[in-house]
């Protein structure tokens, strides 16, 4: 029995030897073949993705003589092994003629659009199927038995070529791409390596491999060098070679630049774009120093000049005698009748204030009615885009024409807790795989991603729940999408989202090594290899998403290093939804399954808290996110209003002792000067709102605040110069009243029209929500001044003569017990300012100190306002506590591409002639210089033009698409359906019709074929058997007429990762740039009217296209404020051309440093802070235009003493009423959880506020002291006038001097100083 064993065994092993050691080609030889004619399919394989091709029969024997058809065939299938009608020879069969180029229409498809590579490739296979020298560099190595009495199939051979030949070939495609898919053909040919990977070698083993569903057979691939040959029997294949830079003898041109390396001209690197904003030829900033300066000097000339000449002492006097030039008199008209208006119509309100009350109210009433009819405005787009700008007629061309671009619900995701891991992956060695690359990770995101996918959420208007299949953008069933046709990208798509294909593992054997291959291995051949139907590995997957389309790597995965995927270190998942124009319907569902996205996601992050870091955003997060911090924000403004008020209720009074607190208090009167402030907002707001101007949540934050804060000044100041002001013996309390308001009423005035007029020039921005603002702003500015002149004169006459009637302030109707007469206290701020400030800055040395100080401060800002950023980012739109912030962050830390850009073109060119495709196209025939080429040149600078990822070209795929060599255009030949398209998934006979013959050259349609064929190319999903089909990538990328015509197209490339608002910004400025150099060009084709544009289209655009020209803007409309703002103080100073000029300069100097301090303290420039350094003129005016006029009204002998005087007596009210009712509600804008309001309203209008105070009442009346203007003589001639007046009354009236009457408890408004001098005005000498 033993030793039937042995020789059982004996017998097995000497067979197996002899079937190991058979030769299947025992010939190597030239003139012989390795196998000839086709024995069917392989018995080998199963499952294949496209119907595979016969394989060959064994046969070593002598190539055939080919005649007849079968000549023709070889000609037309490999036309490089024809050689003569008589002497052409082959190992083909004419079956296997036809089969061959049947399986190579796939891939020629792919090829076709670079004819070399084509060639070269078509040429290599031919070569291995028909060469009449086959068996000299092939070797069979393994065959199928069919059957009995037939031929053997071969089902794996080995195939020898000189490594030089592989090389050449691999070359002539390496750079060829497939533009649907804006990556390299190669990358679908090579498997797990991809392109970046991708050599000859590898190429050719992808080729020869049964596991990518594709080749029929196995193939060995033997690449030798020639010392490598010497004394072998093989003799490896060295064929000819078409170089692709190199145009064919058939006339067949040469690959273009996009598809070949060779063929580009040498483009040197572009400089990048000169963003300096220059006046000129010189640099805007240098311009501005150099200006300013220049200004500066000239100014200090103009002012200081005279006095130098005159060689005067500082205690020279006017002589008294001198007779008043006119220029004096001219100025002294102007206060005098200025003064007189005011004082009439303020005694005249004061007189009858119910019935001016009742009038004014009225007024806010009717106005503020129009509030009923506000409509607000949340559309970001709408609040900070003009609407007439480029960039939104851009926006509205491109969503008439193709749509709204898409809607983005996004979710980002890693694992900070998780280490690293090292996974040895079979095909690709040792890799590095990120903690979030983890199998229970990544079942928690499916889980995720499914839920989603089956949200619904109820629809009370459509009274049915909203799907995601309601809404989502599904690019290969557009028209009834299902769930899985949704476009849904994340890492889970190379698993078609199917948790069993996740988990799957194999066993594979690869070079002699088996080992386990699961989800990790498929996941480096996808990412490496998206466009794969099958990968190479054991499991047979596919990575194709579920819903038809390859999902790139940079959209699944984010934070990787180069092409180390498997280093990622986040996981990306996006749901496209359609956009709707507003007012859609549909606008509405898909907002609210982005609620429901948004409330899931909010879920999930708190479950998911200790394993991912989790961030998202949907499309609509941004709008919602500033609507939710405004209605947080707005307690924090009802503070700073309180602040506000309580501190003028409070700072009004004149208290002198306690038993006089109620009635000295002026909580009512600082009420009504609240009330009056916003009736002027309501009203201004109702106006607007009557004239269909749309509003802002901005506007109902910020006006009222900032119309208080401006608008207090004029309550205190007009207060506090009645409580000092004395009251004449036997002047009746309407004409005090009227005449306190002569006196301060012109300096309001010229406060209240130099902000109105600032912020009515404020309105000449183009911004939606700044222009609105600005209007809003200046009205209420005028309201404010006209009801304070009306309503609140009222208000001081209502409670001047209850405080004399000595009733409380809250219970007026009650009267108190008998109250001691009031003090003559002058109050601590005017006894600090008298005693100690004014001395301390107005001495000898601290004046000198003060004016270089103040230099070097102005030499500091112009320095670094050159250095400020120009901008605003996104994310200072939000508050510090949202979600998105981590989003943002997330965004610019993982992506590796940024966002899509699309090179729009109008309507005027004519794509149907060949000329027009071909400056349009970038494959063989096309212009060097096409559209698509020139954004392939600007692709290759990153750094300088912003794009990543070239354009795919429609063009160029209706092209490929058309190629008689592809099976892609086909027309039924006959039939019922004759003459109409068939689809490459038809497999009919009736389908032999090409859409195009075959013909030497680049393929180019005639105009008719063009008309007729390019809608059939945009309803054909790609496929297996035609990847060309145009439905997924440009079926909404080219608008048709009726008549066919192309309306409007567009080509998408994609940026690269763009971080902040200077990179959109640059980004814009280089694409737009890049685009009017194309639109130059194709103007130039014959018949394209001269209207036609081509231009860049980016959503972001709309934000970022105002900082293009934000600083030319806000030079002029900050020149445009000043110089009426100069031209009102002049005229309302009495004509005062030295006090305007000081006014001037002083205001140009607080911008200047202000704008220095920006830089220094983060503030970027844009719209926003623009419309604050607009307000900062108007609010400088109100820190230096009443100290201005109270020195140039004072009759004091000398300019330091005048100085002295408008310092104690106007610089104390500015304090008091400008100072310190802005810092309160500003200091409370600091608690504000938006950004936008704690950076460009708190910080902006801090230094606004801290800087005006310094320059009003340091620096001001130090250099009124040095250069102020001279004593007005009409003015002193006057103020003797009046003296002699009021003494002789004084004496008249004797009888009645004293302070109280105890019959009749008449309150006597007192000064400040003692009562010999009471008689006189505030403007008569300090007391010494």
């Amino acid at each position: 029995m033993a030793e039937a064993d042995l020789r059982c065994w004996l017998l097995w092993t000497l067979l197996l030897q002899s079937a190991w050691t058979e030769q299947y080609t025992p010939n190597h030889q030239l003139g012989y073949c390795a196998f000839y004619d086709e024995c069917g399919k392989n018995p080998e394989l199963s499952g294949s993705l496209a119907s595979l091709s016969n394989v060959s029969c064994l046969s070593n024997t002598p190539a055939r003589h080919v005649t007849g058809d079968h000549l023709a065939l070889l000609r037309r299938v490999c036309p490089r092994l024809y050689a003569g009608p008589n002497s052409t020879y082959a190992c083909c069969s004419r079956k296997q003629l036809v089969s061959l180029e049947a399986s190579m229409a796939i891939t020629k498809a792919l090829l076709t659009r670079c004819p070399a590579c084509s060639d070269n490739f078509v040429s290599l296979h031919c070569h291995n199927t028909c060469s009449p020298d086959q068996s000299a560099f092939i070797n069979v190595t393994r065959v199928a038995v069919k059957g009995a009495g037939q031929p053997r199939a071969v089902v794996a051979y080995e195939a020898f070529y000189q490594r030089s030949f592989a090389e050449l070939t691999y070359e002539s495609c390496s750079r060829v791409r497939i533009p649907a898919a804006a990556t390299l053909a190669v990358g679908a040919m090579c498997g797990v390596y991809g392109s970046a990977l991708c050599n000859a070698q590898r190429w050719l083993n992808y080729q020869g491999d049964t596991g990518n569903g594709l080749a029929p057979l196995d193939i060995t691939f033997h690449l030798w060098d020639p010392s490598q040959a010497a004394g072998s029997v093989m003799q490896p294949l060295d064929a000819e070679i078409t170089p692709c830079n190199q145009s064919q003898a058939d006339g067949t041109a040469a690959c273009s630049c996009q598809d070949c390396a060779a063929s580009c001209p040498a483009i040197a690197q572009p400089e990048a774009l000169d963003t300096t904003f220059r006046l000129g030829r010189m640099a805007g900033g240098l311009v501005l120093i150099i200006t300013l300066c220049s200004v500066l000097a000239v100014l200090t000339a103009f002012l200081a000049g005279p006095r130098l000449g005159f060689c005067r002492s500082k205690d020279r006097t006017q002589d008294p005698k001198a007779r008043p030039n006119l220029s004096s008199r001219l100025s002294f008209s102007t206060h005098t009748v200025l003064s007189r208006c005011f004082q009439g119509w303020g005694t005249w309100v004061a007189s009858w204030p119910l019935t001016v009350l009742l009038m004014s109210i009225t007024l806010v009433v009717v106005l503020a009615g129009g509030l009923g009819f506000m409509k607000l405005t949340t559309d970001p787009v709408e609040l900070w885009s003009a609407p007439n700008s480029q960039a939104r007629r851009e926006k509205a061309f491109h969503d008439q024409h193709f749509g709204p671009f898409f809607r983005t619900n996004q979710v980002i995701l890693t694992a900070p807790n998780r280490p690293s891991y090292r996974y040895n992956s079979l095909l690709l060695g040792p890799k590095t795989f990120s903690g979030v690359l983890d199998t229970d990770l990544l079942l928690e995101l499916l889980g995720l991603q499914e839920k989603l996918r089956h949200l619904q959420v109820w629809s009370p208007e459509e009274q049915r729940n909203i799907s995601l299949q309601d809404i989502c953008y599904a690019p290969l069933s557009p028209h009834n999408a299902g769930l899985s046709d949704c476009c849904i990208n994340s890492l889970l798509q190379y698993f078609q989202s199917n948790g069993t294909r996740l988990q799957l593992t194999a066993n594979q054997t690869l070079t002699g090594q088996t080992s386990e291959v699961n989800w990790r291995d498929h996941f480096l051949y996808c990412a490496n290899a998206p466009l794969t139907f099958k990968d190479g590995t054991a499991l047979a997957l596919s990575c194709m998403a579920d819903y038809g389309a390859p999902v790139f790597p940079f959209l699944a995965v984010g934070g990787y290093k180069g092409n180390n995927y498997s280093e990622a270190e986040a996981l990306i998942m996006t749901f496209s939804l359609n956009n709707y124009p507003p007012g859609d319907p549909r606008l509405a569902q898909a907002k609210l399954w982005e609620g429901g996205f948004l409330d899931e996601m909010g879920a999930f992050q708190q479950r998911m808290a200790g394993t991912f870091q989790v961030t998202f955003m949907a499309e609509r997060s941004l709008e919602d996110e500033i609507n939710r911090t405004t209605a947080q924000d707005l307690p924090i403004f009802a503070i700073s209003y309180l602040v506000i008020f309580l501190y003028i209720s409070l700072a009004l009074g004149s208290y002198t002792s306690w038993c006089r607190l109620l009635v000295d208090a002026k909580v009512t009167l600082g009420l009504g000067g609240v009330a009056v402030v916003l009736g002027s907002v309501m009203a201004s707001m109702g106006f607007f709102s009557y004239l269909g101007v749309p509003s802002s949540l901005v506007v109902l934050q910020v006006v009222p605040f900032l119309v208080l804060a401006v608008g207090a000044d004029n309550i205190f100041i007009f207060v506090l110069e009645y409580q000092r002001l004395p009251r004449r013996p036997g002047e009746r309390r309407e004409a005090h009243i009227g005449r306190a308001l002569g006196s301060v009423g012109p300096s309001m005035l010229l406060c209240s029209i130099s902000e109105a007029i600032c912020f009515f020039l404020g309105a000449l921005t183009p911004m939606p929500a700044v222009r609105t603002f600005a209007l809003t702003s200046g009205l209420a500015v005028i309201l404010d001044f006209l009801l304070q002149m009306s309503a609140f004169v009222a208000l001081v006459s209502l409670d001047s003569r209850r405080q004399e009637a000595s009733r409380p302030d809250f219970c007026c109707c009650f009267r108190a017990q008998e109250l001691p007469p009031p003090g003559q206290s002058e109050g601590c701020l005017l006894r600090f300012f008298r005693k100690v400030y004014a001395p301390f800055l107005l001495h000898r040395i601290t004046r000198v100190v003060v004016v270089l100080l103040f230099l070097a401060l102005f030499g500091v800002g112009l320095y670094f306002m050159c250095h400020i950023s120009v901008g605003l980012d996104q994310e200072l739109a939000l508050p510090k506590d949202s979600y998105l912030l981590d989003y943002f962050l997330f965004l610019n830390r993982y992506f590796k591409v940024g966002a899509p850009v699309y090179f729009v073109t109008t309507g005027g060119y004519n794509f149907s002639s060949k000329v027009g495709m071909n400056s349009i196209c970038s494959s063989a025939g096309c212009e060097d210089y096409s559209l698509t080429q020139k954004i392939q040149y600007a692709a290759a600078f990153p750094e300088q033009s912003y794009l990543a990822i070239p354009a795919s070209s429609w063009v160029d795929d209706f092209i490929d698409w058309l190629t008689p060599a592809s099976s892609c255009c086909r027309i039924y030949g006959s039939g019922a359906n004759k003459g109409e398209f068939c689809p490459s998934t038809v497999n009919s006979l009736a389908c032999w019709k090409k859409c195009i013959n075959f013909t030497l050259g680049p393929v180019r349609p005639s105009v008719e074929q063009f008309h007729k064929y390019l809608p059939w190319f945009l309803d054909d999903p790609p496929n297996i058997k035609c990847p060309k089909g145009g439905l997924a990538a440009y079926s909404t990328s080219v608008n048709l007429s009726l008549d066919g015509q192309v309306l409007a197209s567009r080509f998408m490339a994609y940026h690269t990762p763009l971080k902040n608002s200077q990179d959109f910004t640059e980004a814009l400025r280089a694409t737009r740039a890049l685009a009017a150099n194309i639109t130059a060009d194709l103007r130039k084709v014959a018949g394209t009217d001269p209207a036609f544009e081509v231009f860049p289209y980016t959503i972001t655009n709309v934000f970022y296209e105002q900082y293009l020209t934000v600083v030319p803007e806000g030079l002029f409309m900050l020149s445009l404020c000043l110089l009426p703002t100069f031209a009102v103080c002049c005229l309302l100073l009495g004509m005062d051309l030295r006090s305007g000029l000081l006014n001037l300069f002083s205001i140009v100097m607080i911008l200047v440093d202000t704008v220095g301090f920006m830089a220094l303290w983060g503030i970027s420039y844009n719209a926003v802070s623009l419309i604050n350094l607009v307000t900062a003129v108007g609010i400088s005016v109100e820190f230096v235009s009443h100290i201005t006029r109270s020195f140039a009204i004072s009759t004091k002998p000398t300019r330091l003493e005048r100085a002295k005087e408008a310092t104690v007596f106007m610089g104390s009210a500015v304090f008091a009423g400008v100072a310190m009712t802005n810092l309160p509600g500003i200091l409370v804008l600091g608690l504000a959880k938006a950004q936008l309001i704690q950076i460009f309203f708190f910080r902006l209008n801090l230094l606004i506020t801290l800087l005006g105070l310094l320059h009003g009442l340091v620096f001001l009346p130090v250099i009124l002291s040095y250069l102020g203007p001279d004593v007005n003589p009409a003015l002193v001639l006057e103020r003797k006038w009046a003296e002699e007046v009021a003494t002789a009354r004084t004496a008249s009236c004797s009888k009645h001097s004293s302070t109280t009457s105890s019959a009749n408890n008449i309150y006597v408004n007192y000064g400040f100083e003692n009562p010999a001098k009471s008689v006189d005005s505030p403007s008569d000498p300090l007391p010494q």
